[in-house]
């Protein structure tokens, strides 16, 4: 027991005595005190009878004359006890099947006492163990001195194992039950991300980079904002590791979660930007009191913004601390008439060209004076224009363009 189950031989000991004690006095010695004793050494028992000393016996199982009693005792006087040997043989095989329940259940409780011990200090590390079997929709995890539970609360959707798979997860908390400690994993916890970091980081583990912040959607995004203290030290090109190998494992280890590693910044505007890439944020409102933000981004980076079922986000809000109001910014529309009138001004610019003239080449498309190249006074007749009009219109678009060339 003492090699097998980790139970001190004192204790073993004094749990069986008292055991098979407990099974005597339910038994065939029913009403009986009972003292057992056993030698550490040899492991002989030893059984005694406590009686009290009586001059007239009215119960032989509680009590002894005194002239009997001063067979085992010469010095008893009537009132005190005295303890009679019995053998052991004798306590009946109903005691003996009590003791045997009583010693197995003794022997489980110090098992159960032995877990807490082993595993209390390990709390917030990471374990790895093999999956054994489902109990009511709980996966139980061997971890080689005891099973774990992996409730469906703590996994991340869409990840299955089958019996026999190796798992790492977190050993979030030891749970005291009636049936004894319960060790709870957990996978999908943030903290498994950021232990998963201080084991594939050095420098997070040695403290050069810290994580400031970080917000978890278990099974689809982890974004985490890092910084470093060192100036010659890249806080995200530490965490993301040569060709990204640092980080691929942790990605890896999530089965395929995308992780967004952003430089940490105090200012919350400026930690926006960084992890809205690459929607840009514009026309920002923040309320300080209600700690709201309020921005627009483009209609093409509304869907990045927002994220798919709107966790992008609500992981920027959690990692920033603020909520956010996102809004589509508002495209002024253009019509016909005024990308004419616009075009107008262009070539009203040409010294000496009318704006009833420039209209008419507005109208033919010419709309700048680059448009000119190529065009010949008999294309501006065949469009309607005059031999004098077209003569003069060249003759200031070419004086135009030698000026601003």
């Amino acid at each position: 027991m003492e090699k097998e189950k980790g139970i001190n031989r004192q204790d073993m000991i004094a749990a069986i005595a008292s055991a098979i004690a407990s099974a005597a006095q339910k038994g065939i010695s029913a009403g009986q005190d009972i003292r057992v004793e056993i030698n550490p050494r040899t492991g002989a028992l030893k059984a005694w009878s406590i009686l009290n000393v009586v001059d007239s016996v009215s119960d032989p199982a509680l009590e002894i004359h005194i002239e009997k009693a001063r067979q085992i005792d010469p010095d008893v006087q009537i009132g005190q006890t005295v303890e009679k040997e019995v053998d052991p043989a004798y306590l009946g095989r109903i005691a003996a099947q009590t003791a045997r329940q009583a010693i197995m259940q003794r022997i489980r409780q110090f098992e159960k006492d032995r877990i807490y011990d082993d595993y209390k200090d390990t709390v917030g590390d990471i374990v790895t163990g093999t999956v054994r079997r489902r109990e009511r929709g709980d996966l139980i995890v061997d971890l080689g001195k005891a099973e774990a539970i992996l409730p469906p609360r703590e996994r991340v959707p869409g990840e299955d194992y089958a019996p026999g798979e190796s798992i790492r997860c977190l050993l979030l908390k030891i749970e005291q039950t009636n049936r004894g400690p319960d060790i709870i994993l957990s996978r999908s916890n943030i903290n498994f991300v950021r232990r998963l970091f201080e084991l594939e980081v050095t420098e997070i583990a040695d403290g050069t980079v810290t994580i400031e912040a970080m917000a978890r959607e278990a099974g689809y995004r982890t974004k985490i904002a890092v910084h470093s203290a060192d100036p010659k030290v890249d806080p995200v090109g530490a965490c993301v590791g040569a060709r990204g190998a640092r980080v691929k494992t942790i990605v890896r280890e999530l089965g395929g979660e995308k992780i967004d590693i952003i430089r940490y910044d105090p200012d919350p505007l400026v930690l926006l930007e960084e992890a809205l890439k690459p929607a840009l944020p514009k026309n920002i409102k923040v309320n300080e009191v209600e700690r709201r933000i309020h921005f627009d981004v483009a209609e093409d980076d509304l869907s990045i913004a927002i994220g798919r079922r709107g966790f992008n986000a609500k992981l920027t809000s959690r990692l920033l601390g603020w909520k956010l109001d996102i809004g589509k910014e508002e495209k002024e529309a253009v019509g016909f008439d005024e990308k004419v009138a616009r075009a107008v001004e262009g070539i009203n610019m040409i010294p000496g060209i009318e704006p009833s003239l420039a209209e008419r080449l507005v109208a033919i498309g010419l709309v700048s004076a680059e448009a000119f190249e190529g065009v010949s006074e008999g294309d501006l007749l065949d469009a309607g224009f005059t031999s004098e009009e077209a003569t003069d219109v060249l003759a200031k678009v070419n004086a135009y363009l030698q000026q601003n060339t």
